[in-house]
């Protein structure tokens, strides 16, 4: 199938739904990608194709994706018949007896499951790299990075294997890989699906699934399937009015939408990222929107220093539950995650629940910003994409990567903390040709308002046809040779 990579996976499906391909049609073109371009991007890292197969000889439910090849990031969500490792050694015989909730719910859309794609080990880094499964590499440049920890996903997308991948964002990891890879990437309100059987919240409530994808209708479609709370979860985000694909061409009104070029933390902004968001409140301002520079103002020191612990913990009980509470022996976990979780045994109880109740005050500040507006537009990172290796997994100093996180990504954790949705959007390209995402926040449970702007960008400036160009091999030293 030739122009597989034409469509977007509601277009698929319909071209399923009318005869014009069979899904097997559409397996074997994605199967096709994904032996051309991954042995450059390592994104694929588990093939289920045998699975696949089966899985449509079976019979595909009458879904919005029938018949369309999907990858599961290789974190938090498990695949029946597929490891569930979570591109760690620790994990590396860890067999789920079945589908998470949401993988189900995906297949139940009709989606046919062909591989889990790289994350960086427990989804601690904005790169996808392992000691466990390598180096993912970014299809419009091999020597960067694709994003992490959904750069497996992005990568994947962004080369054509597939038009849409799963992806999990728990300080920024559906927009980070979605903005270096020219993707869209929508990071849902706090609980608007479930984290269940296996847990009742991720990250304490900063981690959310979805998807990273070429269109803003296939990411309304997705949400559309996989939204919605499991009997038992703790706590369930508010139902939305109506159908989320229903809101992609609906008029999102005038807007009030403040716009930053600078961090509230003080991290200096490259000028690339500064000129897309100007591009892009421009281009707001053209649709009819109030656009005005404001941000919120909040402690931006106090927010880094409450995500970073609870990375910290969550990094010892991911180890925990494989040790029964020790440290596992060094060579088991990376350097990083070690030096993590080793900061993460010393947090008292009573010092993680105060930590708590100060990362809620910080976002209840964030949110009276959105009392005067709509929508807050950034840049979606600090700095254009990175090079591979410049988060070195290997790193054994949290500060040092606390201090390169912060100067990475500044504007996409803080709304993993609130809780508020947030989108990154492929709107500019840089002199060089790299892609830079602008990120687009809204208020707690309005995923309907922001798909409605979203669509409305999308039609303005199309990105759907902007490809990455065709890789060129990488030089012995690990550049791309001209």
């Amino acid at each position: 199938m030739n122009d597989y990579d034409k469509h977007d996976a509601l277009g698929l499906a319909e071209m399923v739904r009318r005869r014009e391909v069979t899904a097997l049609e559409l397996l074997e073109a994605s199967m096709e990608r994904q032996a051309r371009e991954n042995p450059q991007l390592n994104a694929v890292v588990t093939s289920l194709h045998d699975a696949a197969r089966a899985q449509i000889a079976a019979g595909l439910p009458d879904g919005p994706f029938t018949g369309v090849p999907f990858l599961v990031k290789e974190l938090v969500a498990s695949v029946q018949g597929a490891a569930t490792t979570f591109a760690s050694r620790l994990y590396a015989d860890n067999m789920p007896g079945a589908d998470s909730e949401v993988v189900a719910r995906m297949r139940r859309a009709g989606l046919v499951i062909t591989g889990k794609t790289n994350s960086p080990e427990f989804g601690l880094s904005p790169a996808t790299e392992s000691a466990l499964y390598g180096t993912t590499r970014n299809p419009w440049r091999l020597d960067l990075t694709p994003g992490g920890s959904s750069g497996g996903s992005a990568a994947a997308v962004a080369s054509g294997m597939v038009p849409m991948a799963h992806a999990t964002d728990g300080g920024g990891s559906i927009r980070i890989p979605a903005s270096c890879c020219g993707l869209f990437g929508l990071k849902p309100t706090r609980a608007r699906s479930t984290a269940g059987p296996e847990g009742g919240e991720g990250l304490n409530g900063l981690a959310q699934q979805h998807v990273v994808s070429r269109s803003v209708r296939d990411s309304a479609a997705l949400l559309d399937a996989i939204a919605g709370p499991m009997p038992g979860d703790p706590y369930q985000a508010v139902p939305p009015e109506r159908p989320y694909l229903q809101e992609v061409g609906r008029d999102p009104g005038r807007l009030r939408i403040g716009f930053a070029d600078t961090a509230p933390s003080g991290t200096p902004l490259d000028p690339a990222c500064i000129a897309a968001v100007h591009d892009a409140a421009h281009l707001c301002e053209q649709l009819g929107h109030d656009v005005e520079q404001a941000s919120p103002v909040y402690d931006a020191a106090a927010l880094l220093r409450g995500f970073e612990m609870v990375f910290a913990a969550n990094a010892m009980a991911n180890i925990a539950r494989v040790t029964g509470g020790a440290l596992s022996p060094p060579g088991m976990v990376e350097p990083l995650t070690y030096a993590l979780a080793q900061r993460g045994r010393e947090i008292t109880a009573a010092t993680y629940i105060l930590n708590l109740h100060a990362l809620h005050r910080q976002s209840r500040r964030i949110a009276g910003f959105f009392e005067s507006y709509d929508i807050w537009l950034t840049p979606t990172l600090a700095q254009t994409p990175r090079a591979i290796g410049h988060f070195d997994y290997r790193c054994d100093d949290v500060d040092e990567w606390t201090r390169r996180l912060a100067a990475y990504l500044p504007f996409t954790y803080p709304f993993n903390i609130t809780g508020q949705p947030a989108a990154s959007v492929p709107l500019y390209w840089s002199e060089e040709g790299l892609p830079i995402g602008c990120q687009f926040a809204a208020r707690y449970g309005q995923e309907g308002l922001l798909l409605r702007l979203c669509a409305q960008l999308e039609r303005a400036r199309p990105w759907f046809d902007r490809r990455a160009p065709p890789t060129k091999p990488l030089a012995p030293d690990g550049a791309q040779s001209d």
